[in-house]
């Protein structure tokens, strides 16, 4: 067998050569390989095959507008087989809606007239194609696992995306996508080289010209679109609206196409018309201070009362404790704005009174206009009449950002699962949400009078899995024929049922503080099933199921609410008259024109003149939120016998991280009383502290300052230029504000 010698490399010669490197050298390699390059490329046009293709390639140039739009109608149909799951539904779809199908291929078409822009034309159409199909790919798996297509917020959102893939993606599942991540790059790459120059001449004011031409072309099409209906500009329910009006208009209007447009009519004169000169902006009540009740909101992820399905039966009743509230208190079908998912949406319109069908197509005000600025909320709104306001939410602080978000609605304190000991998961990830009511009571502790409790739990979050991973549930679900979607709802059905515990056990605690309460329990949006309206009761895929509960004796009132109308409501019962737009509801809610005043109050409070406030000014205050209600105390540190450092203290969680002299240490959570340190050699004068760490590093709370001194820990006086306890989040937004002052 003949052996392979492998040459040594010469090391020493390499670096020899890089000493003696002059830059006429530098200068001569580069010209050099120039030269090689120039050559192949010659050689490659001389070839055999370059001879045979010139006429081809003259044809293809000559019609390449023709040749474009074919190629954009073959990536559209792949899109559409991607995002339907299906190519007999995406055929269905071309031959169905042929309008629709066309409209979307001259989307992608004119996106390609940029290619005459530059040289290498094959390489920019593979790029184009590339982007294309990745944003189709992204679409199809999103609905896979969330039933919510793909849109532009989504990109806006991308770190709070990565916080929780792993409730979506299995270890596989993300090594396959490396793999095909890196390999499509490598490709891409590799046709740069590969696919060549156009060689003819360039004219570029003309190619211009084109790529303004396709645009305008783009938008007169849209416009006349939407005029005779073949698409829409308002999205009911975004899933829907992409499987009617295809991928790419869906995602483009995401984009482009947010916020609320000034509707016709709106003046200084039509918003002192609407809102009474200003007199909706007013607070008051006709109860006493020592008469208002504690307010408490509890949105239940994914809930809706399961017997709605008209083919499911259950070995027993899934939600006893809310069904004798249903029968008990007033109660009805809660009408939420989006279907399978958009909780912020949902939670943004009872929060706000504002409705969601006014803004843009898949717009979540979470990701763009609150995460910014501050809005009247009914935290302002009661906060106006001595109310505290406190949120709460068993997943990540910065999900949705909500941490910004609440701060601007005019919340006190907003505990988040950064500030909370959860020891029980869902079988698929998610935290359960019996660990809320602890956290309710600490909230409630924070203040003397009454409270606004607006809690979100994420118990009932999908995918819901096809395998059976509850060995022995509590209920048992028939109906279904299919065997993967029994175990879906069976796994759903016993969540809500988990939830309806929960419920019951808030109500048993209200109780036991013996305060006067009002307590809402409402469903965000019907669970991702697959659900049709032919299989529900109420024959509508928007309805959830709400009730008011209460301890202070209000007459039952049984109706069906919409979202953004609930909260109104709440307050009308109570004789509360506080927020603008809650006061707009209680009076124009049967009135001619309700819906077009709303749309220009909302456009007015948002992004116009705020014509409502100038009178009798808002009850918007700024941000001052805290992330949780307790801070970490620091007790002692122990040397154990090997060598690591163990700290004690008080309010620890899984999220807390220990940070030595500013840095960030390698630590273990034991309990809420203990932290490991592993790697950590503590010294005199070290300066220790413990945050409450968030994703992407996002500090929410920080300890007070501790300095090590001979084994023991002395904390240290308090920075009068320190940013107050539990606003750390909020630090740079404050001295942006401050700068903003300034500035004005």
């Amino acid at each position: 067998m003949k052996q392979i010698h492998m040459k040594k490399p010469d090391i020493k010669g390499f670096f020899q050569k890089i000493r003696n490197l002059k830059m006429q050298d530098i200068k001569e390699h580069f010209k050099e390989r120039k030269e090689r390059r120039r050559q192949i490329l010659e050689k490659r046009r001389n070839g055999k095959f370059a001879r045979k293709m010139q006429p081809v390639y003259r044809f293809m140039n000559r019609f390449s507008l023709i040749f474009h739009y074919l190629l954009a109608c073959i990536l559209n149909f792949l899109i559409e087989i991607v995002s339907r799951h299906s190519l007999f539904e995406a055929w269905g779809y071309l031959v169905g809606t042929p309008k629709v199908f066309f409209f979307n291929a001259f989307l992608i078409f004119a996106t390609f007239s940029i290619v005459y822009l530059v040289r290498r034309r094959v390489f920019a159409r593979i790029l184009l194609s590339v982007f294309w199909l990745a944003l189709g790919v992204c679409n199809g798996y999103m609905l896979i696992k969330r039933v919510t297509p793909f849109n532009a917020q989504d990109l806006k959102a991308w770190s709070e995306g990565l916080a929780v893939s792993k409730n979506y993606f299995s270890p596989l599942e993300f090594v396959l996508l490396g793999i095909g991540i890196v390999a499509v790059v490598l490709w891409v790459i590799s046709m740069w080289r590969r696919g060549g120059q156009f060689t003819g001449k360039m004219h570029r004011i003309v190619a211009v010209f084109g790529v303004v031409l396709s645009i305008g072309a783009y938008i007169g099409l849209t416009d006349l679109a939407i005029d005779k209906r073949v698409v829409s500009n308002y999205f009911g329910n975004i899933a829907f609206a992409y499987e009617d009006y295809g991928f790419p208009y869906c995602f483009v209007t995401s984009v482009f196409n947010t916020g609320i447009s000034e509707p016709v009519g709106y003046s200084e004169e039509t918003m002192q018309e609407i809102t009474g000169d200003g007199e909706m902006a007013k607070s008051s009540t006709g109860l006493k201070e020592g008469e208002m009740p504690n307010i408490m909101f509890v949105q239940l992820e994914s809930y809706f009362d399961p017997t709605e399905v008209e083919w499911l039966q259950f070995s027993e009743d899934p939600i006893p404790n809310l069904r004798k509230m249903y029968e008990e208190f007033s109660s009805g079908y809660f009408k939420a704005p989006s279907v399978g998912a958009g909780t912020a949406n949902t939670e943004f319109e009872v929060l706000t009174g504002m409705s969601m069908r006014f803004f843009g197509p898949g717009e979540y005000p979470y990701k763009t206009y609150a995460k910014t600025k501050y809005v009247e909320s009914a935290a302002s709104a009661l906060g106006a009449l001595g109310y505290g306001a406190e949120a709460l939410h068993n997943n990540g602080g910065n999900f949705y950002s909500r941490a910004q978000v609440f701060n601007h609605m005019g919340f006190d304190h907003y505990t988040s699962k950064e500030f909370m000991n959860i020891l029980q998961n869902t079988p698929n990830g998610w935290a359960t949400d019996d660990v809320l009511l602890k956290y309710i009571d600490e909230s409630m502790d924070t203040t003397e009078g009454q409270d606004f409790v607006f809690t979100v739990s994420v118990q009932g979050h999908g995918e819901y899995p096809t395998e059976k991973l509850i060995e022995n549930p509590k209920i048992v679900v028939t109906g279904p024929e299919d065997e993967g979607q029994r175990n879906a709802w069976e796994y759903y059905v016993n969540m809500v049922h988990e939830m309806d515990e929960f419920a019951g056990n808030l109500v048993r605690q209200i109780q036991e503080r013996g305060e006067p309460t009002v307590l809402v329990f409402y469903g965000d949006h019907l669970p991702t099933m697959g659900l049709e309206a032919k299989d529900l009761k109420s024959r509508y895929l928007y309805n959830t199921n709400y009730v008011i509960w209460d301890n202070i004796g209000l007459k039952q009132e049984d109706k069906n609410l919409a979202a953004y109308q609930i909260m109104a409501e709440v307050f009308e019962r109570l004789d509360i008259h506080s927020g603008t737009i809650f006061n707009y509801h209680q009076q124009r809610r049967q009135t001619k024109n309700y819906q077009a005043d709303l749309e220009l109050l909302q456009y007015d409070l948002l992004y116009g003149k705020q014509y409502a406030y100038e009178k009798n000014g808002s009850t918007i205050k700024e941000g001052h939120m805290a992330m949780g209600v307790s801070d970490v105390t620091l007790d002692s540190v122990i040397t154990q016998l090997d060598g690591s450092c163990s700290l004690y203290g008080q309010n620890f969680t899984k999220q807390s991280k220990v940070y030595l002299n500013g840095e960030k240490q390698s630590s273990t959570f034991l309990n809420n009383t203990r932290l490991d340190l592993k790697e950590a050699e503590l010294e005199d004068g070290d300066i220790i502290q413990v945050n409450q760490v968030g994703s992407s590093e996002t500090i929410f709370r920080e300890s007070a300052q501790y300095e090590y001194q001979k084994g023991k820990l002395v904390r240290l006086p308090d920075d009068p230029d320190r940013v107050e306890t539990g606003r750390n989040a909020f630090a740079d937004q404050d001295k942006d504000s401050e700068k903003e002052k300034k500035d004005e």
